[in-house]
């Protein structure tokens, strides 16, 4: 189960570098044609199609690595075990967040189905759908850190 998970993980980081790199290229394309005035008008639906699902899973990929950005000034004076205790309490308010946000995220593409991008013939559910599925990631990288956590919390 260990090395599927690895490998998810690999795919997603590798999906999550392509997407940041086509979201790159194709503004940057579409900066350097402007000025010799030529026109790419699905430049802007591709970007707001690849935005979210980069925003998201590299938002997976920070919180797997511990990266994300947090306020630990209170916490790290603490002793070892309550500083866990903490940290399991936050990881288990952002499962809950996750949770819900898989829910309501799935809701939300389901009610936009219809709703299509200007110039490019797919669903805007599928950029939406970034959303309930990097959120169901995450979830499944906070399950693993609250079951360390009460590993760590069990050895001391």
């Amino acid at each position: 189960m260990k090395k599927i998970y690895d490998l998810f993980c690999k795919v997603e980081a590798f999906v999550c570098g392509v997407g940041f790199l086509s979201l790159v290229a194709v503004i940057f394309l579409s900066a350097i044609l402007r000025g010799f005035h030529v026109s790419m008008s699905w430049n802007i639906d591709v970007a707001l199609l690849l935005l979210p699902w980069v925003s998201f899973l590299g938002a997976d990929c920070a919180f797997r690595k511990d990266q994300l950005v947090g306020i630990d000034l209170f916490v790290r004076k603490l002793p070892a075990k309550l500083k866990i205790v903490v940290e399991l309490i936050v990881l288990l308010l952002t499962f809950t967040l996750l949770v819900f946000l898989v829910y309501y995220g799935i809701m939300l593409t389901v009610s936009d189905w219809g709703r299509q991008y200007g110039s490019l013939p797919i669903s805007f559910s599928w950029a939406v759908l970034s959303l309930p599925a990097a959120s169901l990631s995450m979830a499944i990288t906070a399950v693993l850190k609250i079951t360390r956590g009460f590993k760590q919390l069990k050895s001391l």
